[in-house]
């Protein structure tokens, strides 16, 4: 670590003071680099830990122009061992990562939403579930929130279409190609269907929830999304939010966990959701 240090103050030094050609290229093909893999992970989920090492590597080298010697030696293993941690641990996303280098992948961005179209959604989500619920048709949706989930939609069937009702229900339809596995949403786009989670292996979880439940958990465990369920066997509908599950969602529940998430509202509706569905026959599990 001592010895990286060294060679970015050279680096650093010579850059300043006698920049040459070669300096110029060097720096412009790192800052290529670092670019390409920023945009090739930013719709998985190693690009929060990428984020989370990048402040290790940070912190370490704050502590060590500080002098803090302690903290310096245990940021400096942790940054030594957590690089051959992330390798290990996100080999797929890294594999894929090079594979789309290689094919120069393009990556654009999402537009935003507007109210009238914010409103749209949450209705059109809002009635399939309902529907869905009084047919005893077993549903799971994904939404995607701020950490992506690009290695998610790959498991499944690509659709990158506008979110409707009918559309939702048709997938989910008993005995068509895509009703196994889950609907992945990203912002106002149903993105892929009969994607692959994922189960929870929280050991909390009432034996009567199925594969599905545990899938809706688990894929909550390890990002910020929020999955929505629908019952095969009772047609309860169920939020599964940071690892937690909320059962016996009606109308106005749904409508207020979609509207805090395409309005974006900051008025703690996740706490109310809590409260209300405490109060309902059946509770939270």
């Amino acid at each position: 670590m001592q010895t990286l240090w060294a060679q970015i103050r050279t680096l650093l030094w010579n850059v300043f003071n006698r920049p040459t050609i070669a300096d110029i290229l060097d720096i412009l093909i790192v800052a290529f680099l670092l670019y390409e893999l920023l945009m090739l992970t930013r719709e998985t989920r190693a690009s929060a830990v990428l984020k989370g090492l990048a402040t290790l590597v940070v912190a370490s080298w704050v502590s060590d122009l500080l002098g803090l010697t302690a903290l310096n030696w245990v940021l400096r293993n942790v940054v030594n061992n957590g690089a051959v941690v992330l390798v290990i641990l996100f080999q797929p996303e890294l594999r894929k990562a090079l594979e789309q280098l290689g094919r120069g992948a393009i990556h654009k961005t999402s537009p935003g939403t507007d109210m009238e179209e914010s409103s749209h959604i949450v209705r059109e989500i809002t009635n399939c579930l309902l529907t869905l619920s009084r047919r005893r048709v077993g549903a799971l949706i994904v939404i995607e929130q701020r950490i992506g989930l690009k290695d998610i939609v790959e498991t499944g069937t690509t659709l990158n279409a506008q979110i409707s009702s009918a559309l939702l229900e048709n997938i989910f339809e008993p005995n068509t190609p895509l009703h196994d596995g889950a609907v992945l949403i990203r912002d106002t786009r149903i993105m892929a269907a009969a994607c692959i989670l994922s189960l929870s292996e929280g050991k909390g979880i009432s034996r009567e929830l199925g594969t599905r439940h545990r899938a809706a958990l688990g894929i909550t465990e390890t990002t910020d999304a929020i999955s929505l369920i629908v019952s095969e066997e009772t047609g309860t509908i169920s939020m599964a939010r940071d690892g937690r599950l909320t059962r016996h969602l009606d109308r106005a529940a749904l409508e207020d966990v979609l509207t805090s998430i395409y309005h974006q509202k900051e008025t703690g509706l996740w706490s109310t959701l809590m409260e209300k569905t405490r109060r309902r026959k059946g509770g939270a599990a």
